[in-house]
């Protein structure tokens, strides 16, 4: 691709920009009470923040400069600013300041989860690894950060998801999902067939009539699907780290590769390991067997069974209790 020229290589950094001041704006709207437009500017931001990479990337204009800016923003708009939104919507004026310790909290693990993220690129990893995230990443921690608000928003209704303690525990658990070491999927290296593009389209579609139509009910939706990909996400990374023959080829031979081993098991007769009961039934069954063909065996050369000597024959005698 020949090289972009200066005003196209500033495009990626423009998109930045906007997904720092979206969402700074969160807190503003938040302030004056616009919670709707609140978690609107945050959404805003994630989806300016998936498109500067991407463009950055398709017209060469990648550069140190732009990695840099995009981590600052991302501080900015899914870690300091989620916070803001949360301390003004539900510990602003309390008494305790608990609240706040709680959102300095989430901003900090933001931060490091971005600056641990800075370092890995340095990292030699394996190939694989491009695939998954080390922890939640930013925007997806922000908006999981919201998604009482949100619920709130939805409902009008104040439930338990909007009770102070309960915000302040969810607050917690999102910012020790950012610094986890849980693998979470990245969207950047999904790679669509050609045939499965028209029906993606048509998806991509449905899914904006319902963002328009149904927004809040869009975001509840999209957070919990994404909460509930992490039992997948972490069991298809341990499966590749241990299949180094599958880490370079598409996802159709990695499908038959998976097949391939579950017939190859189920012909070499392998199975799970027996739990605790079971394996000690199947001991007993193994040693009844025995125990009868040694009683059997004296009987049939003639000899004297021996009998096993108790207690009694010993002279001793069991304990008397009061």
């Amino acid at each position: 691709m020949a090289p972009s020229g200066p005003g196209i290589r500033l495009l990626p950094n423009a998109i930045t920009v906007l997904a720092m001041c979206a969402g700074l704006s969160s807190v503003y709207f938040a302030s004056i009470g616009m919670w709707g437009a609140s978690i609107g500017s945050i959404a805003a931001a994630a989806v300016f923040d998936g498109l500067d990479g991407r463009l950055a990337r398709l017209l060469d204009a990648t550069s140190r400069m732009g990695a840099e800016l995009d981590s600052l923003a991302d501080a900015v708009s899914f870690g300091v600013a989620p916070a803001l939104v949360v301390y003004l919507w539900k510990f602003e004026g309390s008494r305790d300041r608990i609240g706040w310790v709680v959102c300095l909290i989430f901003a900090v693990c933001m931060v490091l989860r971005l600056a641990r993220f800075n370092t890995l690129l340095d990292v030699e990893q394996p190939p694989f690894a491009k695939e998954f995230f080390v922890g939640v990443p930013a925007p997806a921690g922000g908006l999981l950060l919201l998604l009482p608000l949100i619920v709130d928003e939805q409902v009008r209704e104040g439930g338990w998801w909007s009770a102070p303690w309960v915000v302040g525990v969810w607050t917690v658990g999102v910012a020790l999902l950012l610094v986890s070491r849980i693998p979470t999927l990245s969207v950047k290296s999904i790679k669509v067939p050609p045939r499965l593009i028209a029906p993606l389209l048509v998806v991509v579609g449905l899914l904006a009539a319902a963002v328009i139509t149904f927004p809040l009910v869009a975001l509840i939706a999209a957070m919990l699907i994404y909460l509930s990909h992490l039992p997948y996400s972490v069991r298809r990374y341990h499966w590749l780290s241990r299949h180094p023959e599958a880490w370079s080829v598409p996802a159709a031979d990695r499908r038959a590769i998976k097949r391939a081993h579950g017939v190859a098991a189920r012909r070499l007769g392998l199975r799970r390991p027996l739990g605790g009961r079971v394996a000690g039934a199947a001991m007993r069954a193994v040693r009844r067997p025995r125990r009868a063909a040694e009683q059997t065996r004296p009987a049939e050369t003639g000899e004297q069974p021996q009998r096993r000597r108790g207690w009694r024959h010993l002279g001793l005698r069991r304990d008397q209790r009061p």
